[in-house]
């Protein structure tokens, strides 16, 4: 993969993530980034005021700055925005931040020079990854405070992580035979006008809801199996004259899920007509959680491709001061995938709770001694508080706006609230998936000597190799964490 030339996928930016060799420079791109410099210095060189080039910055863009005092300017610029709060990101959300990065450098309308950009890949491939802090961004001008941090290891400031532990960046710049950087024109701005930020967010949620989603059906089907529900919901013909793509995927997947088991023939003659809806319309549900999901894809790998600093350098004669650093097309978005993602978990408490009603065959509370053990009340309590913290979680931070910079920045997008939610909900999401799982799976032993599908009871045994049968109370929490694990770790088969 070629950086500033390849188109990158979500996917790709993960595996360069865990491999950063996979991503180099070639000539094509380092010619793009020195044209770009050499367009930088001509402009300084000339009697011409633009933008962030020889002016300062924000409300102070009309003060001419001297070329004398072009370092300087950048350098305060790095250390006046190093201003976030709160604790660090997870440093994988860094490492996609510099990936995101040197991609947009690298396609040469910043003006940021090939060795400033070199030292950011130096730094990822060597694993000294910036600490970053999660609040402080109103996403734009871009995430100004999270990349002023991100770029203050190239100044030989902030602190980095090397393997899993934090330490001062001066102190490993020196074991590693490296000497801080002093930027030229426009470097500054160029490093951290951006929404790299918002865009890690964005990416790694889009890696956990691909696989939640996935999940999710998988963990329906297992319910439908102990509710002995119809699967008459999920035929072909039904969706094709409802065309969503999300939901004829969804229809087919439970299908797949369903196919050769035994309790789906045993429903065949009874005299139930149709079940509640939480079994009935997971293609409905779970599919618009889809199109969410692929609306959410498709913006961001956009925006992964995209020049999004300011102003824009088209030639030594022409930049541009415009605002591809808001932060509006991605916080919509991802405003859009956390009410999907919650909706996911809305549903699952649903099915979580007929589980336990005791209908169909199944005893109260999934527990043949009930009463002297309360046998699985509780955990619908904890999916439930789950439920209510995600739809508090789903207000939509991109609806709110607070001028900055004295007016200047009059509209901000809000967007890394929106990212930094979008994975708060899809965590708490694990954790109400493994409540109905281990319902589902505990509603199994009451349909034995029935069969599943093949690829439930594959699942099944997966889950029973770390949670046994409930017979009377014991700390069942451990066993949600212990099936919580198994989601983080993708142990389920899902496909």
């Amino acid at each position: 993969m070629i950086y500033g030339v390849d188109v990158f996928s979500f996917h790709d930016v993960l595996e360069i993530c865990k491999a950063p060799n996979k991503a180099k420079l070639n000539k094509a791109a380092k010619d793009q980034i020195l044209k770009s410099q050499k367009n930088v210095q001509k402009i300084v060189d000339s009697d011409r005021c633009v933008y962030g080039i020889n002016t300062g910055f924000g409300p102070l863009c009309d003060t001419k700055i001297s070329a004398d005092e072009t370092a300087q300017l950048q350098y305060n610029l790095i250390i006046s925005h190093a201003v976030g709060v709160g604790k660090p990101i997870d440093k994988e959300l860094s490492k996609i931040m510099i990936i995101a990065k040197v991609h947009a450098l690298s396609k040469g309308f910043s003006g940021v020079s090939l060795e400033v950009i070199e030292r950011m890949i130096l730094m990822l491939e060597k694993d000294i990854i910036p600490v970053v802090p999660e609040q402080g961004s109103v996403g734009a001008s871009g995430d100004l405070a999270p990349l002023s941090h991100l770029v203050l290891p190239l100044l030989g400031l902030g602190k980095v992580w090397v393997g899993n532990e934090i330490f001062e960046t001066t102190e490993v710049l020196e074991k590693n035979d490296l000497k801080p950087l002093t930027l030229g024109p426009k470097e500054g701005l160029g490093l951290i006008n951006g929404t790299q930020f918002i865009l890690a967010h964005a990416i790694k949620g889009l890696e956990k809801f691909e696989y939640l989603l996935d999940l999710a059906d998988m963990t329906a089907a297992m319910s439908l199996e102990a509710y002995r529900g119809s699967a008459s919901p999920f035929k072909k013909e039904l969706h094709e004259i409802r065309p969503f793509e999300g939901s004829k995927k969804v229809a087919a997947r439970m299908l797949k899920f369903l196919k050769g088991s035994e309790n789906m023939k045993a429903h065949e003659d009874c005299e139930r007509v149709q079940d509640p809806y939480s079994m009935r319309c997971v293609p409905q549900v779970h599919g618009a959680s889809r199109n969410a999901f692929e609306h959410l894809k498709m913006m961001a790998e956009t925006e992964l491709n995209s020049v999004t600093d300011n102003p824009i350098v088209l030639s030594a004669e022409e930049s541009i001061s415009g605002g591809n650093f808001h932060g509006q097309l991605m916080a919509l978005p991802l405003d859009y995938a956390t009410l999907a993602a919650a909706e996911l978990g809305n549903i699952s408490d649903r099915r979580s709770y007929l589980l336990l009603e005791g209908k169909y065959g199944l005893p109260r509370l999934l527990t043949e001694s009930s009463g002297l053990n309360s046998g699985f009340m509780i955990p619908q309590y904890t999916s439930a508080a789950l439920v209510t913290e995600n739809k508090t979680l789903c207000f939509p931070a991109s609806a709110d706006s607070i001028p900055t910079s004295l007016g200047q920045e009059d509209h901000v997008s809000m967007g890394s609230i929106s990212g930094r939610k979008f994975n708060q909900v899809l965590g708490n999401l694990v954790n109400i998936l493994s409540v109905e799982l281990m319902f589902a799976a505990q509603g199994l032993e009451f349909r034995r000597p029935s069969k599943c599908s093949k690829i439930i009871e594959e699942n099944y045994a997966i889950l029973r190799s770390k949670v046994a049968k409930l017979e009377d109370d014991r700390l069942i929490g451990e066993d949600m964490l212990a099936i919580a694990e198994l989601i983080n770790e993708r142990k389920f088969v899902v496909n």
